[in-house]
């Protein structure tokens, strides 16, 4: 017992002193033996452990406090890679980070309407691109973060995706098979919650939701700053709540969903179907009232649902992740003029309600630190 509690004390201070040097560098072993309470020779001798396997290396002196000058380490970023995937209902995003979320390379390809045949065949050729042009490092790829917009169980398994054609593929296996790292498949919504709680505009807050706006609308829930998927993974999914009865029938089976009336498809329905993006921008700049009533009904709809979300959960924050909110501030205004005519005015003051930082990029950033934190657990542990 006495070996088993020592080993576990030594694995305690391996990663803490690991997690001091990620979130302070550069920093000096007397620093790290002040700020953890750890003796000068256990400091010592993990830091010299972390050096050998090349997680933290030595940049040279800092400022004397009146002795000797201290060594000062850093994390090596670049010790590792992870590779984020957002396969999304009509896009795909691939990244290629370094330990601290740096893109390294990045790729971004329109679907319209691939197969499933083609959309994997897309998958697997850009991942090995980006393993063959890799930077050298000690360890390589150690992990792929996939996302869907779509119910995935707690083991990694895609259960439903209601509007694309990944029902039930085992895609974790299909891509640890192939390339011989781990894997981990997660909702796109709570992928994208976690980008914007370890990168982005939700860094701040500890108790946020990320409402993910697209052909439908997903929920990533960041409770006790920790991601909240449910008892089988399957939380969030309040893009198929009911806001009309006798509403039109949804993909899901259920009828008068939010997202049939407040996502971006829904929107996109709303106008003449030779409306692209670059016409959008330019009606918008010229003030087209068609356009405007479209954008303001739009972020109507999105209130009324987060009205019923910001009454159940109380969020310190709301983060809304899509293209139109992220560029047009009148969206925001329309959401937030349906949640002050229905809300308590304190509450809506103490919640913020702000645009995604990361945009699109927010999941697959979420997905490849999921592999780096899996990374760091595993070599402290």
């Amino acid at each position: 017992m006495m070996i088993a509690d020592q080993n576990l004390v030594k694995k305690m201070n391996r990663r803490r002193l690991l997690q001091e040097v990620i979130h302070h560098s550069p920093i000096s072993r007397a620093s790290l033996s002040k700020t953890t309470g750890l003796n000068k020779s256990t400091v010592s001798a993990q830091i010299q452990d972390l050096v050998d396997e090349k997680f933290i290396f030595e940049i040279g002196q800092g400022q004397s406090s009146g002795g000797r000058r201290p060594v000062m380490l850093m994390f090596n970023k670049q010790a590792a890679y992870a590779i984020g995937i957002d396969i999304g209902v009509d896009d795909l995003t691939i990244l290629m980070t370094d330990l601290d979320g740096s893109i390294i390379s990045e790729k971004y390809f329109e679907l319209h309407q691939s197969s499933l045949e083609e959309t994997t065949a897309l998958l697997l050729e850009t991942i090995q691109h980006m393993i063959d042009t890799m930077p050298g490092s000690p360890y390589g790829l150690i992990g792929i973060g996939i996302c869907v917009p779509g119910l995935v169980d707690c083991s990694g398994q895609i259960i439903l995706t209601p509007n694309t054609h990944w029902n039930g593929v085992n895609l974790k296996k299909q891509i640890e098979d192939k390339f011989g790292v781990p894997v981990t498949i997660e909702n796109e919504a709570n992928a994208g919650a976690y980008g914007e709680n370890i990168y982005g505009a939700a860094k701040a807050y500890d108790n946020f939701i990320y409402v993910s706006i697209s052909t439908g609308i997903g929920l990533g829930l960041v409770l006790g700053n920790e991601l909240y998927r449910g008892i089988h993974g399957f939380s969030g999914e309040m893009g198929h709540m009911t806001i009309d009865f006798n509403g039109p029938k949804c993909n899901c089976g259920n009828r008068g969903c939010w997202e049939l009336y407040a996502s971006e498809k829904a929107f996109r329905q709303s106008l003449p179907a030779d409306w692209d993006h670059e016409e959008i921008h330019a009606r918008f700049q010229q003030n087209d009232t068609r356009l405007l009533g479209a954008l303001e009904n739009f972020g109507h709809y999105l209130g009324i649902g987060l009205v019923t979300i910001a009454n159940t959960f109380d969020p310190e924050a709301i983060i809304l992740r899509n293209p139109l909110i992220e560029s047009n501030p009148f969206v925001l205004n329309a959401v937030k003029n349906t949640l002050s005519s229905r809300m308590n005015n304190r509450f809506e003051a103490e919640c913020a309600f702000l645009p995604s930082s990361l945009g699109k990029n927010a999941p697959a950033l979420g997905a490849c630190s999921m592999m780096i934190k899996q990374f760091i657990n595993g070599i402290t542990a």
